[in-house]
């Protein structure tokens, strides 16, 4: 009996999971990705070295091999391709709407505002930006490029003298030169593992998220299962369901990120139409809820329905990433004294003297179970 055939794209170690899960559950995988020594391009059964930008030649290969599915994890670029080649081919996907609203930060807002969801002031701001064009908006505030990821030109605003040099870091780091800027909505942060088949919707996880705070909040580690109230948490179930169908997600991994406000009121910071990255999807809800969520996205991509099965027994887990060197020493003492609760670390560069400024300058981590 022949193969049936996925399409991947993507080749970065996250994705490389999703390959290997693939390959597990019986799927001639087919990657397309820039070749640039990603550990996918071994590990699939055929690579195609072809940027994932190039939507419309990856199209013309998956039409000729009769691909069952396409589908990625982590990659907000790759998801656009994933969209684009499945809805051509008449697969599992999602929506033009969706590759719209779900990249762009304003876009993603007027989307949430528009189906009632809370929202905080927010303005769309170009190189020519006057902070006269935000009279009565409420400090602190949040300034983000409209279109990145991974906390690139990402500041918290105090003050009415730090707004322009805020906006110009954030336009720079835009590939469409845009930032948003919004109210800051206070309170602990958290962030929510979906997976969606036909429009149903279901959540597998939530993440307790740590930051560096103002003015960055870099991610400086992430544990699940988060410690929200049970009795808290089919409230933020439904926001998180009213905000995807707002962003039309109707199939695949979601990752949600919200905070819980002071006056108990859900506040949406944004949604990606993928696993959530820092191995928080690949890793995380795995072992924190014993499900299979990458053998999950396989399925969905080729029009299946998820399996709820649990395939392993839940562990709380954690990653932590490395910041300052104390992080890095704190590392050494767990694997002295507790070396059976390192699920896995990446490489350490042990650079201490550049500072990190976003989520790709970080110096490594590791992941451990809690339980």
């Amino acid at each position: 009996m022949e193969k049936k055939r996925l399409a991947i794209i993507g080749a970065n170690a996250a994705i490389t999971m999703l390959i290997e899960k693939a390959k597990e559950k019986g799927y001639e995988t087919h990657v397309f990705a820039w070749q640039c020594g990603d550990p996918g391009e071994k590990a699939a059964d055929f690579f195609y070295p072809i940027s994932i930008a190039d939507k419309e030649k990856i199209f013309d290969i998956c039409k000729g091999l009769h691909i069952d599915g396409v589908a990625s994890v982590t990659s907000d670029f790759a998801v656009n391709a994933v969209n684009y080649v499945a809805r051509k081919l008449g697969l599992v996907g999602n929506s033009e709407r969706t590759d719209l609203v779900a990249r762009n930060k304003y876009e993603m807002r007027c989307a949430f505002r528009e189906a009632g969801l809370y929202t905080p002031q927010f303005y769309q701001a170009g190189s020519d930006f006057s902070p006269e064009e935000i009279i009565g908006f409420h400090y602190p505030l949040i300034v983000k490029p409209t279109d990145r990821w991974s906390s690139k030109g990402v500041t918290r605003v105090d003050e009415p003298n730090q707004l322009l040099d805020a906006v110009h870091c954030a336009v720079r780091e835009s590939f469409n030169d845009k930032a948003i800027i919004e109210e800051f909505m206070d309170g602990p942060e958290y962030s929510a593992e979906c997976i969606c088949y036909r429009g149903e919707r279901r959540i597998l996880a939530f993440t307790q998220k740590e930051t560096t705070g103002n003015p960055h909040y870099i991610e400086t580690g992430h544990i699940q299962p988060a410690n929200i109230p049970l009795e808290k948490q089919e409230n933020i179930r439904q926001v998180i369901f009213k905000a995807l169908e707002a962003l039309d997600i109707q199939n695949g991994a979601a990752h949600a990120e919200f905070r819980i406000l002071p006056d108990g009121q859900i506040g949406i910071i944004e949604i990606g139409a993928r696993m959530g990255g820092d191995s928080i999807g690949t890793d995380l809800t795995p072992i924190s809820t014993g499900l299979d969520y990458l053998g999950m996205v396989v399925d969905v991509a080729c029009g299946k329905a998820p399996s709820f099965d649990s395939v392993s027994e839940p562990t709380p887990v954690r990653i932590k990433f490395i910041i300052k060197k104390s992080d890095k020493e704190a590392y050494e003492a767990l694997c002295r004294k507790r070396p059976e609760a390192i699920v896995r670390a990446g490489e350490f560069n042990n650079d201490f003297d550049n500072a990190v400024v976003d989520s790709s300058t970080r110096h490594g981590y590791y992941i451990e179970k809690i339980g």
